[in-house]
């Protein structure tokens, strides 16, 4: 966190209208694009006939959050080569996703995973809901946290540390975006903003990236000489091992890291429900490789600026102003373009995070509306009406208690908290969406005990880390309780989920599901109905 001011008044006062702006005619065309009938498909799924890019665009806006602006180039700007192999898994995570368990989840899916589940486990379906709900609340409400967190850090680089009347309000704005956004306008809302924000974001990342490699001529290794000659390390900036490496600890904390990224995009709920939206399972691969296109693009660009940032400012500047590296982009923009590209770049992190905290407050509400209340406690009797409101009223009270949440947590790291999100989300949804498609066996208790015992590992080994206790950049630095050596918990959690799925399948000593109704899953999740 920093101390003092990073950028000028006049680059915040012209951000504030710049974000005004667009934040108006997104939500004003929001509102003209929201569902105008009582059916929960068209709140849940949109528009489900746009074009393959168009959907694209909404994948790589729903994923690419204000972590991967600010936090990214950061990372990069702070240790070189390590930041760029971070930059690098982000974009492995989408194959994932395109070659593991997208048309599958597609062919088999109506609104929401629970769906799925149910179809494939339809005699216990209803605790199985419930246990997936619980996780989807948990992981969306933190990921969500940390987007408002995330406000809070970028307001900070203009006004030094804010009072606490600075941060409530800063927080509280937002938050009520979001709810707008994701209560009124439902999924055809959420994606007009998303769009809106990935085709900016693109167009931002980029230009600015091509304005950097200009000002070396086109050179990277000129912009890689400059960036090691300023970053205070000499050719080690640009060899692997300056943040990850060393310890034992560090580099387990590497593969940590990278696991939890590469396998959590694929248990991200607001991910999941977005790859429900296309009609088709054409659709939905072709709408994947343009997301994977664009996420590569944007990386590569992030890439660009957090070494830009290191060649043109310094590393001695970037960490005297913010020492985990969030203000470096604002700083490379300052020293580029002045107020006007500050304000626009700052105006762009705003609207990043905006966007995804509405797809994770939508995907929230329509669990806990659909699988939750329209299945577990209305045992499937419930209108669509009556669903729709309380997915309205949902989306509301998700936001409130991430607004409460983050007022709390505003000091903590924001790719911290987003990283967390990732593993909790490898650790339990993950294993119980494999072994649902693929494993004949699995059992509702295998389920259950992935769901929860994953969740229970993975919060259990955060709260006795470093993120909590021990450091300085803890949570509590005054307090040492962590007997856990490594920031995420990816690499022990992501395992346990896994194993306490196949344990709770093998311990299940009730009858196993009717062998009909596997053939007929399988044959869908294969076939499709839509194929």
């Amino acid at each position: 966190m920093v101390t003092a001011a990073a950028i000028d008044d006049s680059s915040l006062q012209l951000t504030f209208v710049l974000f005004l702006t667009v934040v108006v005619i997104t939500l004003f065309t929001a509102l003209l694009t929201a569902p105008q009938r009582d059916e929960i498909s068209e709140f849940y799924l949109g528009n489900r006939a746009m074009s393959p890019l168009r959907n694209g665009l909404a994948m790589c806006g729903d994923y690419l959050s204000a972590a991967t602006l600010l936090g990214s180039t950061g990372l990069v700007a702070l240790t070189g080569y390590d930041g760029l192999m971070y930059l690098g898994g982000t974009t492995v995570a989408w194959m994932t996703v395109l070659l593991l368990i997208a048309e599958p989840l597609h062919r088999t899916g109506r609104f929401t995973l629970g769906d799925t589940i149910a179809l494939r486990l339809p005699r216990r379906q209803r605790s199985v809901r419930l246990a997936l709900s619980v996780c989807v609340l948990a992981v969306a409400t933190l990921y969500l946290v940390a987007q408002l967190v995330g406000s809070v850090a970028l307001l900070t680089q203009f006004t030094g540390v804010p009072s606490a009347t600075t941060r409530t309000l800063c927080v509280a704005v937002i938050g009520t975006f979001v709810i707008l956004y994701a209560s009124l306008g439902g999924m055809p809302g959420a994606t007009v903003i998303q769009i809106i924000k990935a085709v900016m974001l693109v167009v931002g990342v980029l230009f600015t990236a091509g304005w950097v490699l200009h000002h070396y001529d086109w050179n990277p290794n000129a912009l890689l000489t400059a960036a090691a000659d300023r970053s205070g390390n000499g050719a080690r900036f640009l060899e692997p091992g300056l943040r990850y490496g060393g310890t034992v600890s560090n580099k387990l904390d590497f593969l940590s890291l990278e696991l939890a990224i590469v396998l959590g995009l694929a248990a991200l709920p607001h991910v999941l429900m977005r790859l429900l939206a296309p009609r088709g399972s054409g659709v939905l691969r072709s709408s994947l490789l343009w997301a994977i296109g664009l996420v590569g693009a944007i990386c590569l660009g992030a890439g660009v600026l957090g070494l830009g940032a290191t060649a043109l400012v310094g590393q001695d500047a970037i960490v005297g102003t913010d020492r985990t590296g969030n203000a470096s982009v604002l700083l490379l923009a300052h020293e580029l373009g002045g107020s006007l590209l500050t304000a626009l770049l700052t105006c762009l992190a705003y609207l990043t995070l905006l966007a995804v905290a509405v797809g994770l407050t939508l995907a929230a509400a329509s669990s806990l509306a659909h699988d939750l209340y329209g299945e577990v406690i209305r045992k499937g009797r419930a209108s669509e009406t009556e669903e729709l409101a309380v997915a309205r009223l949902s989306g509301a009270v998700i936001g409130v208690l991430g607004i409460l949440l983050a007022l709390v947590a505003w000091g903590s790291n924001t790719a911290t908290l987003a990283f967390l999100a990732f593993a909790m989300a490898a650790s339990a949804i993950l294993p119980t969406i494999i072994y649902t498609l693929f494993w004949r066996r699995f059992s509702a208790k295998g389920a259950l005990l992935s769901l929860y015992g994953g969740l229970g590992c993975s919060v259990l080994l955060v709260v006795f880390s470093p993120v909590v206790s021990s450091t300085e950049a803890s949570i509590y630095p005054d307090a040492d309780f962590a007997w856990f050596p490594l920031q995420n918990p990816g690499i022990v959690s992501i395992p346990a989920g896994f194993f306490l799925g196949w344990l709770g399948t093998l311990l299940d000593k009730g009858r196993p599901e009717q062998s009909d109704v596997h053939e007929e899953f399988e044959i869908r999740m294969l076939v499709g109905a839509d194929d």
